[in-house]
Parts: structure tokens; sequence; C-alpha cells
């Protein structure tokens, strides 16, 4: 016979938004902020060509910071969201490359 549980008794849940296990990843998040940030600033400026140079770089670091986290990464959710900041860092990486690259103009 299944046990109730008392509404006091009941442990709050504490720890990140994404955090199903209710145990707080402080690394992970920070990583899934990071990487999410950097994807939607490559992403936006992806679309200037005469921002090349920050779409490319925030792309790059965008896309190493999402495969870092990836290995760290402990619930569905952040894996989710990590994902989505991965994408959007390699749309804005790619067409920063389109568009000039990583050091279109800088060294000729």
């Amino acid at each position: 016979m299944a046990q109730a549980v008392h509404p006091r008794t009941r442990s709050k849940p504490t720890g990140s938004l994404f955090a199903t296990d209710h145990r707080p990843h402080p690394l992970q998040d920070t990583l899934l902020w990071v990487t999410g940030v950097l994807g939607v600033l490559a992403f936006i400026t992806g679309m200037f060509h005469n921002l090349h140079l920050l779409s490319s770089w925030a792309g790059l670091v965008g896309i190493l910071t999402g495969l870092y986290g990836q290995f760290h990464s402990v619930t569905t959710h952040e894996r989710f969201a990590l994902i989505m900041g991965l994408g959007s860092s390699a749309v804005g990486f790619y067409l920063g490359m389109a568009h000039g690259g990583l050091f279109g103009g800088v060294f000729d």
C-alpha cells in the first residue's frame, strides 16, 4: 500500500531551472547560458555582412562551449537547451564564415 506524503514534509525543489533531479548544477548552468547567449549573438550578427568577425568568433566559441557542456550535462533539459544553443552558434558561425571568415580583411 502506498503511503501518503504529508505536504509539509515534502522537500522543496531547489536548484536550477533545467535540473529535474532537484540538485544545483552551477557548471552546467553556466555553460548552458554562455552557449545560449553566444548562439543568439552569432545568429543575429550573422545576418549582417559587415559583422562577420563578431558572428564567426561568437559562433566558434559558442560551439566549443556547447560541446564541452554536452560532456558535463546531467539532465535531458540541459542537453536540449545546449543543442539549441549549439545549433544557433553553428548557423551564426557558418554565416560569418560565408561573409568573410574569422580573419577576413585583417590579414591581407
